[in-house]
């Protein structure tokens, strides 16, 4: 009997137009438990309080089966976050999960702890003096760079009301590159600072153009962001060039703009895998420097950190003085209180892994980035525009010939991050123009990878890329996988004549639990480009 029979399609129509541009729940929101019968619990309601409780086993097992639903961490090839550490990091977190950073007076030995981390980054960083140097952790990057940017502000208020000039006629600037991550912009809008993107290009290897982004400064430019590790690419930004411009400036026009390095990735890669290269405080605009312990840091999520190269570039009236806590403390963060395990964490990582444990993990990322760069460009099948596996500038391939090349050593690439951003070749474009590279991503995602599918910062907004970060837990043999399923994947939608158009359903699920709660389209302000995507 044919299926229509089987099927009223008037009662269908019906049926959708009662219910049209709504989600249902066949549940009426309420989470019920597999395990109901065994535990002897009601269902749960979603979105409302419980009137009456469960046992704690039962609500365990209920929370972890739903988080069952969520994607494998370590697949999670999209997200810089750390998602491992030893069980020995576990059991510290765990032992001390309950103590609060800010209770200095109550849990001093974490607080040195604190300090000692502050003065290892120092160290790291050449700071002048590691003991003049101040700094703090944050929850992460994102509030280490609104620290920054406060700072660079105010200190450009303080020299105008010294010099009889208006703060607010036109108001202070800030320069970065339009690929920068939201967290920049977050800062300029959150802040009341005009944020002006400097356009980026194939030519400025995707990332801020020193040159270009003179054009935008002038006297009332409170710093100039410059991104060591851009979240599209993995280029660093040229920090010495950028120095050396505003150098001239300053020389030329009286007018000192300072930088702050956004080192949220790159932070802890450049300092072991490339230590020769000049971008941190052995460069004297570099006021401060910010990075994400929960990133290449090595730490699990919710650490991150700012230090500044002296107090003089630290104002005081951004220091509060606290007297209620038992004692007289300082603090110099947005957030108040917040957890401590995450510092601790960090500490662990530094006294674990030393200088030596670092430098092996970084070169083992660059390694296996560069493994899997090559192995996209030898299938023919994709571009490549990340750089960390090319030969770093001045290393000639008459060079190469005539002295050899060690392909092991670091110092004969291009310095980045193990980054590795790619998209169809020209060639495939053209002999399959149905085939949408977003397609990859859904693929992919079905054998679970995670792996992004994003358009790159404006001027370049109609390039689309996919991206890969190699954190310590991708392996040489992970690598070898990934890249069996991408040429599978992209062999297969090649083969077929006509491309399954039904993919572009499959980039979101309509249910429920992705609908509440959400913000509907256009609720935000419009997008300036700015990477906000994954990260």
């Amino acid at each position: 009997m044919a299926l229509s029979k089987h099927l009223n399609p008037d009662h269908l129509i019906q049926a959708a137009k009662d219910h049209k541009g709504h989600v249902h729940s066949s549940t009426k929101h309420h989470a019920v438990h597999a395990y109901g019968a065994r535990y002897g619990t009601d269902p749960i309601p979603k979105y409302s309080l419980p009137s009456k409780g469960v046992e704690a086993e039962a609500a365990y097992q209920l929370i972890h089966d739903e988080l069952a639903l969520d994607g494998s961490p370590a697949l999670n090839l999209a997200s810089f976050v750390h998602t491992w550490m030893p069980k020995q990091a576990d059991q510290l977190m765990m032992e001390n999960i309950s103590k609060n950073l800010i209770d200095q007076d109550e849990y001093p030995m974490t607080q040195v702890l604190h300090t000692r981390c502050i003065s290892i980054l120092a160290d790291m960083w050449h700071a002048p003096s590691a003991h003049q140097a101040i700094g703090t952790a944050t929850t992460g990057s994102s509030e280490a760079i609104q620290l920054g940017g406060l700072s660079m502000k105010r200190i450009w208020q303080e020299k105008r009301k010294a010099a009889g000039k208006s703060i607010h006629e036109p108001g202070p600037n800030i320069v970065m590159g339009a690929n920068a991550q939201v967290a920049l912009e977050k800062f300029a809008r959150y802040f009341d600072v005009e944020a002006r993107l400097v356009p980026i290009s194939a030519e400025s290897n995707y990332r801020l153009d020193p040159k270009r982004a003179m054009q935008y400064v002038d006297e009332n430019t409170i710093g100039v962001y410059v991104i060591l590790g851009s979240t599209y690419t993995g280029h660093y930004e040229p920090v010495k060039e950028m120095a050396d411009l505003l150098d001239e400036y300053e020389a030329r026009t009286g007018h000192s703009v300072p930088i702050h390095v956004d080192g949220a990735s790159g932070g802890f890669i450049a300092p072991f895998a490339t230590p020769k290269l000049e971008w941190d405080f052995r460069i004297p605009r570099v006021v401060s420097i910010n990075t994400s312990g929960h990133k290449f840091g090595l730490s699990y999520v919710g650490v991150g950190w700012v230090v500044w190269r002296s107090k003089q570039f630290l104002p005081k009236d951004l220091i509060f003085e606290l007297h209620y806590l038992g004692s007289v403390e300082y603090s110099f963060s947005l957030n108040f209180s917040r957890p401590a395990h995450p510092i601790i964490a960090q500490y662990f990582n530094f006294v674990h892994l030393g200088f030596e444990g670092y430098r092996n993990v970084a070169l083992q990322d660059l390694k296996n980035a560069r493994l899997l760069s090559r192995a996209l460009e030898k299938s023919g099948l994709f571009d490549v525009l990340s750089d960390i596996h090319r030969p770093a500038e001045g290393i000639t391939t008459a060079a190469k010939a005539a002295i050899g090349f060690d392909e092991e050593n670091v110092e004969n690439y291009v310095p980045g991050l193990p980054v590795v951003s790619f998209k169809f070749t020209d060639d495939f474009k053209q002999k399959h123009p149905d085939v949408q590279q977003k397609w990859v991503q859904v693929l992919l995602r079905a054998k679970g990878w995670i792996v992004p599918n994003y358009e790159l910062a404006p001027d370049l907004q109609d390039i689309e890329i996919l991206r890969v970060v190699v954190r310590e837990n991708v392996t040489a043999v992970m690598v070898d996988r990934l890249v069996a399923d991408i040429i599978e994947v992209v062999e297969g939608l090649a083969k077929e004549d006509t491309p399954v158009h039904a993919l572009n359903a499959l980039q979101s699920r309509k249910t429920v639990e992705g609908h509440h709660g959400r913000l509907e389209p256009g609720s935000g302000s419009k997008s300036s480009g700015t990477y906000a995507k994954q990260c």
